[in-house]
């Protein structure tokens, strides 16, 4: 039976298709979409979900953190919400489902409840993240962060780009106050639930022929910046046994960074040199010096932290064979998130009742409802992306797949909601 007791009604992927173009029409870069955090271009296409919602009737506020959401009123105005929703930032030339199919998919939620009078008791929220990607500041979910308590004012002022702008500046560049963030933060009692769905991101459910994955548990990340130290000097007059060449180290470095996450004790875990730079850059010097980013990832807490710090250990002794040295400094940590096992089992009873076959899954990416599972119940669900391709303009999600993808995001609300949000975990 349905949630309502009636027939529900269908998602439109035709109409999801079209929001997803409206969307990547907001770009600084026509290859692939380039939308960074707390970008002017950022703020257009929260302007455009904002007018949507309120095309809709639906109440829409901004908050400290540059998040918009939106509200339908439930029959019980002092029932805690229920609520749904992504970002809308990308990585550079990235690709235009990251983040915003999770949104799309919140705007066609509220299109069927609105036009066909769907009724629900608890306040549904409809919500677009500021700031989830990491590739402006090196941080990210910088705005489901700061409703989960977990971002300070001294933070904004000291992650900056690339240009040296800080996050509190390019905030205010864009009308928001960066003083004010912790009047993001949401109070646990004002929130029931809340459940996101995303592209996979890879290829584990195109692989099973598989149209939804639903999610226990979220990766964490420790993420470290090293320097290597070695000595420049002239390419043609050295011998190679008096070297000390920084970017022989690096290579050695990237690729015990692969094997050390390859091995047979380390399925669930990632580890990536995303970014390697060598100085002085000319073909005709040895490199003195490389800097680099190691990014270790797993589902498991301990072997997580555990796996970067060998690699850093073996990293100094790589570096003291190559008369090189080499130091590392901590820019990033987040533990993984078991997710709501309450929530996640009403996820899985919907799949059935639609009768979608589905796979639980974890996450190696980070998403919003990692920080959002910290002050209020979470679930997160996947639609399969095609080759399992992401960050890249050629990521692909069939609006087909993502319609069913709503289908499914529709009806588990919707049981959310009957059952009792306020009773998810307990």
């Amino acid at each position: 039976m349905e949630p309502t007791g009636r027939a529900l009604p269908r998602p439109d992927a035709k109409r999801l298709g079209a929001m997803l173009d409206d969307l990547a029409e907001l770009s600084d870069t026509d290859d692939g979409v380039t939308r960074l955090a707390y970008s002017t271009t950022e703020r257009a296409a929260h302007d455009l979900f904002a007018s949507w919602l309120r095309g809709l009737g639906l109440d829409v506020r901004v908050d400290a953190a540059g998040n918009t959401i939106a509200e339908r009123p439930g029959s019980d105005a002092s029932a805690p919400a229920i609520a749904t929703g992504s970002h809308l930032d990308s990585v550079p030339h990235g690709g235009r489902f990251d983040g915003i199919a999770g949104v799309v998919a919140a705007v066609e939620v509220a299109r069927l409840l609105v036009e066909h009078d769907v009724e629900h008791r608890h306040p549904f929220r409809f919500v677009a993240f500021a700031a989830e990607e990491g590739a402006r500041f090196g941080q990210a979910c910088l705005g489901s962060k700061a409703v989960a308590g977990l971002l300070t004012p001294a933070d904004l002022h000291t992650y900056q780009d690339a240009g040296g702008v800080s996050v509190a500046a390019a905030m205010e560049a864009v009308g928001l106050e960066a003083g004010s963030i912790g009047k993001a933060r949401w109070q646990p009692q004002d929130w029931a639930a809340f459940v996101e769905l995303h592209v996979e991101q890879g290829d584990r459910l195109e692989r099973a022929g598989l149209p939804v994955g639903i999610v226990d548990v979220v990766s964490g990340s420790t993420r470290l910046a090293m320097e290597i130290t070695g000595r420049a000097t002239h390419s043609g007059s050295t011998p190679m046994d008096h070297r000390s060449d920084a970017l022989a180290a690096a290579a050695e470095i990237v690729l015990l960074a692969e094997r050390t996450a390859s091995d047979e004790d380390h399925a669930e875990t990632r580890a990536t040199v995303g970014v390697l730079n060598v100085q002085p850059g000319s073909i005709t010097t040895i490199p003195g010096r490389a800097t680099l980013t190691l990014d270790v990832r797993d589902v498991e807490g301990v072997r997580q932290r555990a796996t970067a710090a060998e690699i850093v250990r073996t990293a100094r002794d790589i570096c003291a064979r190559r008369q090189a040295s080499v130091t590392s400094r901590p820019i990033g940590d987040s533990a993984p998130a078991t997710l709501s096992p309450r929530l996640r089992q009403i996820m899985v009873d919907a799949c059935q009742t639609l009768g979608l076959p589905y796979m639980t899954m974890p996450s190696g990416a980070s998403h919003d409802a990692q920080m959002i599972n910290h002050v209020v119940p979470t679930a997160l669900m996947f639609v399969p992306s095609r080759a399992g391709l992401s960050h890249v303009p050629d990521e692909w999600t069939s609006t087909t797949d993502l319609a069913v993808g709503v289908d499914l995001l529709l009806r588990g609300l919707l049981e959310i909601d009957r059952i009792g949000g306020e009773s998810a975990d307990g």
